[in-house]
């Protein structure tokens, strides 16, 4: 079984590498990754030298580039993560998102159209829902749930699933669709909100939140999305949306005091910020239909998780440190540049 794992330099893609090699030792995995800001060679350090495993360099906009991967190996499945994914990025410039998140997520799929695939799956998000009122707990995203856009990174998410759906529709390819709610784990961007703040906390710097930090999200541990995203690959049906949610609504507040807690220092730290354009108030997934069709549960409770999560970070300093800096992009031209 040969997979393509698309964005698998990237925070859930490198994860997803490492669950695949780990549990199908003899499955081979290819990683195609553009290497933008948030894809991180070094963070793969660890299965460079796997018989099973091959990094490409390049951008899945690039028909040429990807129709000749597809030659060379022939793959069986293709897992998309590639994505330009920070919101406040896609406020600034939207066009890169519409580049990467459309009109990649199309070229990768001609590339299986024109060269035969068992299973197409687009990785997306719950931001393509829009947002759930505060006062409503009770209120959920099912697969159901209209498609309400808040942002251009949600919309050219929500656009990419529209034409996945197409193409299955009008070629019969062989598509699934995963929604999932906000991850958590090793190897995140520092850019996001709990390696950020983790980050910061450790350098004693202001930890900045959005508004009143009264935005509630649903917490993912990344290990356990990646399990599910296997079940989808192998089990699930084509054609059909699953939402993979984590059981653990927070309000973004609590976790930044969380941290605090958890690292021994003091609140003062927190700073309020201008919130976010747009900014959803509230994602809550309901995952009935995975577990009752695939027997997929979130496993980490998010007071484990987070646990895991900082111990990560701290025993990991130089991974984000060199993010931090901005010397983790020379990481490929010392690995590739005299090549």
């Amino acid at each position: 079984m040969t997979i393509i794992v698309t964005g698998g330099a990237g925070f859930i893609g490198s994860n997803f590498v490492f669950h695949m090699l780990k549990k199908y030792p003899d499955y081979r995995i290819i990683c195609l990754d553009k290497l933008t800001y948030a894809g991180n060679l070094s963070t793969l350090k660890s299965v460079m030298d796997n018989p099973n495993f091959r990094f490409v360099k390049a951008d899945i906009c690039d028909r040429e580039a990807v129709y000749k991967l597809f030659e060379e190996e022939h793959p069986d499945i293709v897992v998309n993560f590639a994505a330009e994914s920070h919101v406040d990025r896609s406020i600034e410039d939207p066009g890169i998102f519409l580049q990467t998140n459309i009109i990649g997520t199309a070229t990768m799929m001609d590339a299986c159209r024109k060269y035969g695939i068992k299973r197409y799956h687009q990785v997306s998000t719950d931001e393509v829902y829009g947002d759930l009122p505060l006062d409503r707990p009770d209120l959920l995203f099912t697969e159901e749930t209209p498609i309400h856009t808040s942002s251009p990174y949600s919309s050219s998410k929500a656009g990419a699933d529209l034409l996945v759906m197409a193409y299955y529709r009008t070629y019969g390819l062989p598509c699934t669709i995963s929604r999932c709610s906000n991850n958590y784990g090793p190897y995140h961007f520092p850019e996001k909100l709990i390696p950020l703040m983790i980050a910061n906390a450790l350098n004693d710097k202001p930890l900045p939140v959005y508004g009143e930090g009264k935005n509630v999200r649903d917490w993912l541990y990344v290990e356990d999305h990646c399990k599910a995203i296997d079940l989808i690959i192998h089990k699930g049906r084509v054609g059909e949306v699953y939402n993979i949610g984590g059981h653990n609504e927070m309000a973004n507040i609590d976790i930044v005091k969380l941290i605090c807690k958890e690292l021994g220092k003091p609140e003062s730290l927190i700073t309020y910020v201008k919130d976010r354009k747009g900014h959803d108030m509230r994602y809550a997934i309901d995952p009935t239909k995975i577990h009752n069709e695939l027997g997929w549960l979130p496993e980490t409770k998010f007071a484990d998780g987070i646990k895991k999560t900082i111990k990560w970070y701290l025993e990991n300093r130089e991974w984000w440190e060199e993010i931090v800096s901005g010397e983790y992009q020379n990481y490929y031209e010392k690995m590739y540049g005299n090549r």
